[in-house]
């Protein structure tokens, strides 16, 4: 559900609102009338989106053949230079 508020409103009643998006509501938050900001929940959790971020590059890891003939530790101290 959508619900227009005035923006007085909005900063006086912050925390009812907070509730009222865990409640599943929406809020667009007005200006003398006009539309100016949407409150709306938070999108999934970035603590999933980190995690599968990491396995996704450990299975690409595993999957890839090393390159031969290369120092890792003399790129990482030319890098350093």
């Amino acid at each position: 559900m959508n619900i227009e508020i005035g923006s007085y409103e909005a900063k006086t009643k912050l925390p009812e609102l907070l509730r009222g998006i865990q409640a599943g509501n929406r809020y667009t938050i007005t200006l003398r009338g006009e539309p100016v900001a949407d409150l709306l929940p938070a999108e999934g959790n970035k603590d999933e989106n980190a995690v599968a971020a990491v396995e996704q590059m450990r299975q690409f890891m595993m999957s890839t053949t090393p390159v031969k003939g290369v120092d890792v530790k003399a790129l990482i101290d030319e890098g350093r230079a």
